[in-house]
């Protein structure tokens, strides 16, 4: 998978966790929902692992895997490069 490949999954993840976090806010004994969540969010850890492995940190603060430190300030930043961001 390419880093724009790797990109635009995280958001498709990040949104379908929002949105299912949203209807847990309504319905919270959902079984279904809870276990759409949980597969989510697990997908979504996953694919971030993944994206910073092959590419460098998407976030700070220590949430990051990342095993040169130096790289948060190194290279583009995941936005740069995209269609509207910087070339």
């Amino acid at each position: 998978m390419n880093k724009n490949e790797y990109l635009d999954k995280i958001r498709k993840l990040q949104f379908f966790a929002l949105d299912l976090n949203l209807y847990l806010d309504n319905f919270p004994t959902s079984e279904k929902a809870k276990h759409d969540f949980e597969v989510i969010s697990c997908e979504l850890k996953k694919t971030i692992w993944d994206y910073e492995k092959e590419y460098g940190p998407l976030t700070n603060f220590g949430s990051s895997y990342f095993q040169d430190p130096e790289a948060w300030v190194k290279g583009p930043w995941p936005w740069e490069n995209m269609r509207g961001g910087k070339n």
